[in-house]
């Protein structure tokens, strides 16, 4: 199974709750998505529950791992490959501690090189900086600049950029480091998503020559 450290692409985040999620989650993947995250703020244990199997399934069929958004707990429950932490969500050693050593655990961290660093310590798989642009789903979100991504190269995890990207907008981005581009709307709300998906994947030479 990939990891967050075996490569570099679109890391997609799902925006449900939503009743055609499967199908879109599907055909993002068919786009070439590299890692998905199943991100649902809504209080519907069950239905979380039961969509979390589901999509787990899907990415096993393409060699993609599955994050749980913020739930511990329920990526524990599902086998998920890793979790992704927020500001208010567990430290990353605790995640670890609860999911195994070889779970990928992510961290947000904003515009903050030193959260960066701390949680590159405390045994984070790759951190995530943005919003680098405004973003439809955080409009409140803090501005990074693009500097961060140079200036984080030496971390030694990889890198996610996150906010307001576009396959327009990104290709800057993946110049200045990001290894994995972090997007929802402008996927999940595309009326073709796998095109859509397609058209960031290709902004990391490989994947275009993977997609020949």
């Amino acid at each position: 199974m990939p990891t967050a450290h075996s490569g570099h692409g679109l890391y997609a985040i799902t925006d449900g709750p939503r009743a055609d999620l499967l199908a879109a989650v599907a055909q993002a993947l068919a786009g070439g998505v590299r890692l998905l995250q199943y991100r649902d703020k809504s209080a519907d244990a069950e239905r979380r529950h039961a969509e979390a199997i589901a999509l787990l399934q899907l990415c096993r069929g393409h060699g993609v791992p599955l994050i749980i958004n913020d739930d511990i707990a329920l990526a524990r429950a599902v086998g998920a490959d890793g979790v992704h932490l927020g500001r208010e969500d567990d430290d990353p050693a605790s995640a670890r501690a609860a999911l195994g050593e070889h779970a990928i655990i992510g961290v947000s961290c904003y515009d903050s090189l030193q959260r960066a660093q701390a949680a590159a310590r405390a045994g984070a798989s790759y951190v995530a900086f943005g919003a680098f642009f405004p973003s439809p789903t955080k409009p409140l979100a803090p501005r990074a600049p693009l500097e961060l991504l140079r200036q984080s190269a030496a971390l030694g995890v990889p890198r996610v950029a996150i906010g307001g990207i576009t396959p327009d907008n990104g290709a800057s981005l993946v110049e200045a480091g990001a290894d994995y581009l972090a997007v929802i709307s402008a996927v999940f709300a595309a009326a073709d998503v796998r095109a859509a998906a397609r058209r960031f994947a290709d902004l990391y030479p490989s994947d275009r020559e993977s997609a020949r």
